[in-house]
């Protein structure tokens, strides 16, 4: 198995009721691992290793971030103490050695015990550490007062493998030792408090209950067992079976109704902590397991063997809540049932902001609750887990019926249900009665809710009609979830990938089963209509009459949006910067509501007039969308534009879009010159001036181009403009306005084309074109020749003096001018024209205008 894949566990053939999708999110091999931590806030896992290193892995990149050489023994002990940012580790040389994890700067090491160190524990919130070592002794450091010694507990009379504090209360910890004993001492005791006796062999792990309040502590041994114990009555409770060698570690995890125990044998034995029944055995051929660790507040859990690190990931993470039509949430944290209604928070209440909301406590659950739904209406609501399931009525919170299921789905009837009893059997209740059972023709391993009946395996969707069970589509996709809206009639399939929305004919499907006629291995096919598909990750999801809202992002990120899309455009509401999950909207308020990990509640606006406008534009009821367009707020006009532009309606867009930018990038789009021009007007932006004078040349509005070039100083497309109209007044005016705008090159062509050879020569010595104006002269006017030489020469004569004598003057050297007479007599001859022009064959075309 490569990182990332996933698996479920099973036990033999039958699907155990805690389902948890087992996903691999580190896999690192390395020499015999002691002991794993995992960060309580960065993605690290912390591994001590017998060959005397610590290694830090980033679970997340699937690399080793930083390697620490402790010493040439063993390493059997390394803890974060993350406040502080380092990490102490406990070794075979009998030293504790701790480390700044950032700087890798070694804080302190001395000489800890008499004999090797066996495991250490760090105090949640006091700056103590407990240490536990062969020497049969355990000791508490305090690294406030530079790592003393201030308490030494003795009465073991073996090996001490582990010590663990009681997270109920931290003023007390417990030892397991070799001497087959577990001993629970205070912190200012050195003396146990109590024994507990009853492990055959010696006892080399401990944990606590963390969850709950039973007062219960799990140990494992060399006799191959594991047992719970209550530490109040000190009496042995439970004792579990399984392991075919030495139980080598235990954890009972944080949040999960598990206990984790880790063998010789190479196996990770997973126990429900409420039934005591193994739910599943994890085996990654990595040799034996000595160590494991898992992070509170997630479902991730680091696993040490002989030949590397595995983290793997327990489940999903998301809340279990549910909203009902009236606003009250209910959620399940642990085995406690929790309600708010978000209709006492604040009307004020800022997007984004965590509403403060009383929480109501309605129930226990005697099940561990893996999901929690409210049915259509609100008026029940259902608890499943541990192979069951209790339906609510949810007003009073009593117990309506209960029964065995993996999975139970709400039909849109009130007491319409499904519950998928085996990977073989599907059952539909309606008034609690059962109605239906059928086997569908592949294995079953979820079901989903809605106007039909989903029945998925891995690889095909099949959908059922409620009233008889008959197929009406198989569809070849394997789907995360199945989304319906409140009509019956959309329904989303979200895949890995990417979303489907499709559109469903229940007429079509019912004249079909009315006409008797043989349903084909694919269903009904015209029943089902493919409108869009999106290729994006879906976390959770509403719909709202045809609008699909949906949070995305993978699983593990904590970035990700909000979005929700109608007839496939995809609108952007909030982007997120932590994982959150949609539990419903709520029409009057037009809010979206969302919960955090924490079961917090965040909101965020989304009017329903917006969505009901864009569902009338996606369906082409243009006369529907009208009449609520005036209920709709100016501000939420730009967006109902770039909507109306997506569908392909960019005339509408531009009679609704109140952004300048947008209304330009429409009329532009529309070839619309009057409203672009009005645009421009208020903007008086060089490009949109541009633009303007490009779309008028291209309409043959030469009038509205000139005045966009003008008004752009675009002088290329003015003297384009003005020379192929022949517009010499207008040539001379563009000369003086280029010429003051810096743009000498355009002013000297305007002045050329006119004739006018002083000017241009007068243009070139204003610009410092001397050198220039030298050689124009020698072609247009030789009589000029001498000034401007004389002007070239002085100054070049600043920068060097030899170079400018070298420039030779015709008054000087006529005879290196060939035919320079001739040329003078043309210049003269010309000079006599009233109309002097370079060309004489066009000498009047410049009073002429073309246009």
């Amino acid at each position: 198995a490569t990182p990332g894949e996933g698996h479920r566990c099973r036990r033999g053939q039958s699907e155990m009721p805690l389902r948890l999708d087992i996903k691999r999110k580190l896999s690192a091999r390395s020499d015999r691992v002691k002991s794993v931590d995992v960060h309580p806030t960065e993605p690290w896992v912390l591994s001590a290793l017998y060959n005397g290193h610590l290694f830090l892995w980033n679970y997340n990149t699937q690399t080793l971030v930083k390697s620490f050489e402790v010493t040439d023994l063993p390493v059997r002990c390394a803890k974060f103490i993350a406040r502080k940012h380092w990490v102490i580790s406990g070794s075979d040389d009998n030293q504790l050695r701790v480390y700044n994890y950032n700087t890798m700067e070694k804080v302190k090491a001395w000489e800890a015990h008499g004999d090797y160190i066996r495991c250490i524990a760090v105090h949640p919130s006091q700056p103590l550490v407990v240490s536990s070592s062969d020497d049969m002794s355990i000791k508490l450091w305090d690294w406030e007062r530079n790592w003393q010694n201030t308490m030494t507990y003795e009465g073991h009379s073996h090996y001490v493998m582990m010590v663990c504090f009681n997270p109920k209360d931290a003023h007390t910890f417990a030892s397991a030792s070799l001497d087959k004993t577990i001993k629970v001492w205070g912190l200012n005791n050195p003396s146990p408090h109590f024994t507990l006796e009853g492990h055959e062999k010696g006892v080399n792990c401990i944990d606590y209950f963390s969850g709950g309040d039973r007062p219960y502590l799990v140990s494992g041994a060399d006799d191959k067992t594991v047992k719970v114990w209550d530490y109040q009555t000190k009496q042995c409770v439970q004792t579990m079976e399984g392991h075919q060698h030495n139980v080598a570690t235990i954890c009972c995890h944080p949040e999960l109704p598990l206990i984790l125990t880790g063998g010789e044998d190479g196996t990770v034995r997973l126990w429900h902590s409420g039934t005591y029944r193994m739910e599943g055995t994890l085996s990654y051929a990595f040799e034996r397991c000595w160590s494991i660790c898992a992070l509170k507040g997630t479902h991730r859990v680091a696993i040490g063997y002989d030949e590397g690190t595995i983290m793997v990931k327990l489940g999903r993470e998301d809340p279990i809540a549910s909203m009902d039509p009236t606003g009250k949430i209910t959620w399940a944290k642990h085995n406690d049932i929790q309600q708010a209604n978000i209709k006492a928070a604040s009307e004020t209440t800022a997007d984004g902001e965590r509403l403060s909301l009383a929480t109501k406590e309605l129930d226990v659950c005697e099940i561990y609750p893996q999901s929690l739904q409210h049915n259509r209406k609100g008026q029940l609501a259902v608890v499943t887990g541990d192979g069951e399931y209790i339906i609510y009525t949810a007003l009073a919170w009593r117990k309506k019926s209960f029964g065995q299921g993996l999975d139970f789905v709400w039909g849109m009837d009130t007491a319409e249900y499904a519950v998928r009893e085996s990977l073989n059997s599907v059952k539909v209740f309606k008034q609690f009665k059962e109605a239906h059972s059928f086997r569908p023709p592949m294995l079953v391993e979820a079901i989903f809710g809605g106007a039909l009946l989903g029945v998925r395996n891995q690889e095909v969707l099949m959908l059922y009609d409620w009233a008889e069970c008959r197929l009406v589509r198989r569809i070849d996709v394997c789907p995360k979830e199945v989304y319906w809206n409140e009509a019956g009639d959309l329904l989303a399939l979200a895949c890995e990938e990417s979303f489907y929305v499709l559109r469903y004919n229940k007429d079509v499907a019912n004249s079909v089963f009315d006409a008797g006629e043989p349903i084909p291995e694919e269903g009904i096919e015209i029943a089902f209509e493919l409108l869009y598909e999106v290729h994006d990750t879906v976390r959770t999801a509403v719909f709202v009459g045809d609008c699909f809202i949906y949070t995305n992002g993978a699983e593990d990120t904590n970035s990700g949006r909000l979005n929700y899309t109608v007839g496939g455009q995809v609108v952007t509401l909030q982007h997120l910067d932590a994982p959150l999950y949609l539990v419903g909207y709520m029409p009057k308020e037009n809010r979206l509501y969302l919960l955090d990990k924490n079961y917090g509640v965040v909101s965020y606006t989304l009017l329903l007039a917006v969505l009901e406008y864009q569902t009338a534009v996606v369906r082409r009821d243009f006369a529907a969308a009208a009449a609520v367009l005036p209920s709709i707020p100016a501000s939420e006009h730009n967006r109902i534009a770039r909507f109306l532009e997506s569908q392909g309606f960019p005339n509408e867009a531009l009679q609704v879009a109140t952004d300048p930018e947008h209304r330009f990038e429409l009329a532009v789009q529309l070839g619309k010159l009057d409203v672009c021009h009005s645009l421009c007007l208020a903007a008086e932006s060089d490009v949109k001036w541009r633009q303007l004078a490009d779309m008028a040349l291209k309409a043959s509005a030469l009038s509205l181009a000139e005045e966009a070039m003008t008004r752009a100083s675009d002088y290329g497309g003015l003297l384009m403009l003005h020379s192929c109209s022949a517009d010499g007044v207008k040539m001379d005016v563009l000369a003086e306005a280029a010429e003051a705008a810096g743009r000498g090159n355009i002013a000297f062509i305007c002045l050329f084309l006119r004739g006018k050879v002083d000017a241009c020569l007068d243009l070139l010595v204003r610009t410092k074109r001397v050198s220039e104006a030298a050689f124009f002269a020698r072609t247009y006017a030789p009589s000029q020749m001498t000034r401007m030489v004389t002007l070239w020469r002085s100054e070049l004569s600043e920068k060097n003096e030899k170079a400018a004598k070298a420039i030779a003057d015709p008054e000087e050297y006529p005879n290196l001018f060939d035919r320079l007479d001739l040329a003078l007599q043309v210049q003269k001859d010309k000079n006599k024209k009233k109309n002097p022009f370079l060309y004489d064959d066009h000498s009047n075309d410049n009073n002429r205008n073309y246009l």
